[in-house]
């Protein structure tokens, strides 16, 4: 499997002591159009980078998410950087990863298999025109008392607030609200280490959603995948059904269809490639 980066590059203990080039590509995910969706950058490695040059890079792109992936045996070890630290779970990198191995690096086969840090397995299939991406279901609980920094930097209370250890949830009651909210970035990044997802049910979807983590460098993030494993079940119980379709309304736009199995939730889309190159290291 390491054959298929021959040709790209090779680093060595000499890698920081002159210039390499390392692949880098741009995918939107999360939509079929160029332009719109999520943009992740994607880096295949030959080998693992000390994790600072890993960070300096994701830095370097400044794009909410930086993915980088090792060939190891016959799946690939995955990890995700923001502009600032590494996180444990991103949908739309992980989208946009196996969207490169397959349209990009010529890998074979319907399904692709990523080892993970903190999120353990991930696998990716082929679902016609859609990629499905089989994730942990994480469940989110009430939240008796919403700390006051989350409603004054949302500006609106929203009708509960639901968490899980990375995120809060403000559920408001019509797509309206979730499109007017002027977040204070300034305040919610006082919540760190948790996000913010703000959501509601949709108009032409079964519901909508925002996210903002200003303390991880993502004032807004277009479209979250790692969120929808939580909206998705609260919403598929809420609802009364397990399959589900979303629309992130940030300012690009995104589209997912979500199905709830139990303790994983299956979330679909699309990508497309915006960028490839080299980055000099």
């Amino acid at each position: 499997m390491r054959r298929q980066f021959e040709g790209f590059y090779a680093l060595g203990r000499y890698a920081y002591h002159r210039v390499m080039p390392l692949p880098v590509f741009h995918v939107d995910a999360f939509t079929s159009k160029h332009f719109a969706g999520n943009p992740a950058a994607v880096c295949p490695l030959a080998e693992w980078l000390d994790d600072g040059l890993l960070q300096a890079v994701a830095a370097e792109n400044n794009l909410s998410e930086t993915a980088f992936f090792v060939p190891v045996g016959d799946h690939y070890e995955l990890r995700w950087f923001t502009p600032r630290c590494e996180v444990k779970l991103c949908g739309h990198a992980t989208l946009a990863s196996a969207f490169i191995l397959w349209e990009t690096l010529g890998t074979k086969g319907d399904s692709v298999r990523f080892e993970t840090r903190f999120s353990g397995a991930l696998t990716i299939s082929r679902d016609g025109s859609l990629l499905a991406m089989d994730f942990p279901a994480l469940r989110p609980r009430a939240c008796a008392a919403p700390p006051s920094a989350l409603i004054e930097g949302l500006g609106r209370s929203p009708s509960s607030v639901v968490q899980i250890e990375d995120n809060y949830f403000a559920v408001y009651e019509h797509e309206e609200e979730v499109k007017g909210i002027r977040p204070d970035l300034h305040v919610l990044e006082k919540l760190h280490p948790a996000g913010v997802a703000i959501t509601a049910p949709g108009k032409k979807a079964d519901f909508v959603s925002r996210y903002f983590a200003p303390s991880y460098g993502i004032p807004e993030d277009p479209v979250t995948g790692s969120t929808h494993c939580s909206l998705a079940p609260y919403w598929a119980q809420r609802l009364g059904k397990t399959s589900l379709h979303a629309l992130q309304i940030s300012e690009r736009g995104g589209e997912l269809w979500c199905e709830v199995k139990g303790e994983r939730v299956i979330l679909k889309g699309s990508a497309v490639l915006t960028l490839q190159g080299e980055l000099l290291i």
